[in-house]
């Protein structure tokens, strides 16, 4: 059995034969939790993939949001990618330290949303690429600024009051990312101030449970399928993936778009929004 849509990926072995390529575009989404993006960029400069460039996901971000990385505006994203070098025209990989979870799958989601269909997350990210002993290299990346444009599409940014209508509508399944341990509330939350617990009717994919825990690659398309069943997720109604703060949000929309499912939507504030005001309602324990 294979992905449905299996352009989402790519091997190292696949990227490594193309790595002459000029037209292809592969960009580092490193972001460490705790940390941001400060360390990942230190560990970009130690080594990166041969012609890699930095993705800052708190740069090609909203500055007028509430948190970091808060979801950028056409324009914003656009203009900053544009400086990366990237035009409508170039294929892209993205990957990170963690197997394409934080935060390659939030740049594949963010490309797609704003109407470039080009972009593939690199299975086993820089850890596989590195145990495999492929090539790395320190030397920072010549760019030539593009133009890029951007193309509407019909995917959706979910923001607090839609969340808070769903829980009595029902519109869409709200499908958390976070550990199990931090979905139920037996584990306390790594940002200080926020409560224990999940939205109301939301069920838990915890991101970590579509990889194999020692590659760090995707599982294959029966074990993905399985995860969403146990956790009673029914991939042919509509999806809101949520997570701490908007990244492996994208993983689980990733893994469902890989078995076929386009049309998953992202709650971008997440539980760092969420979970930050008392006046909104949450549950704790299993998923009811």
């Amino acid at each position: 059995m294979t992905y449905i849509n299996s352009d989402a990926i790519v091997s190292t072995g696949w990227l490594a034969a193309r790595l002459d390529d000029p037209g292809l575009i592969i960009v580092d989404a490193s972001y460490f939790v705790p940390g941001g993006t400060e360390p990942a960029k230190k560990q970009f400069a130690e080594g990166h993939l041969p012609g890699a460039r930095f993705f800052d996901i708190n740069d090609i971000a909203d500055p007028a949001g509430k948190k970091d990385h808060a979801f950028p505006t056409a324009a914003m994203f656009a203009a900053k990618v544009g400086a990366l070098g990237i035009s409508n025209a170039h294929p892209i990989i993205a990957y990170d330290h963690m197997g394409g979870a934080c935060a390659a799958a939030r740049v594949w989601w963010m490309f797609r949303h704003f109407g470039h269909t080009k972009v593939s997350v690199l299975d086993g990210g820089l850890k596989k690429w590195k145990a495999e002993g492929r090539a790395i290299e320190t030397a920072a990346p010549k760019i030539t600024p593009a133009h890029f444009d951007v193309i509407p599409t019909s995917s959706i940014v979910r923001g607090r009051a839609d969340m808070q209508a769903n829980i009595a509508a029902k519109t869409w399944q709200t499908v958390d990312a976070r550990s199990a341990g931090r979905f139920t509330g037996a584990e306390p939350e790594p940002r200080p101030g926020l409560r224990s617990g999940h939205i109301p009717g939301a069920r838990n994919v915890p991101f970590g449970s579509l990889y194999d825990p020692v590659s760090q690659t995707l599982k294959g398309p029966a074990a993905i399928s399985a995860v969403f069943k146990s956790a009673g997720v029914d991939l042919a109604k509509p999806i809101t993936t949520s997570c701490g703060s908007g990244v492996t949000a994208c993983t689980v929309a990733l893994g469902a778009y890989l078995l076929g499912k386009t049309d998953v939507n992202i709650y971008d504030g997440s539980w760092l929004e969420w979970g930050a005001d008392h006046a909104l309602p949450l549950e704790s324990g299993p998923a009811k």
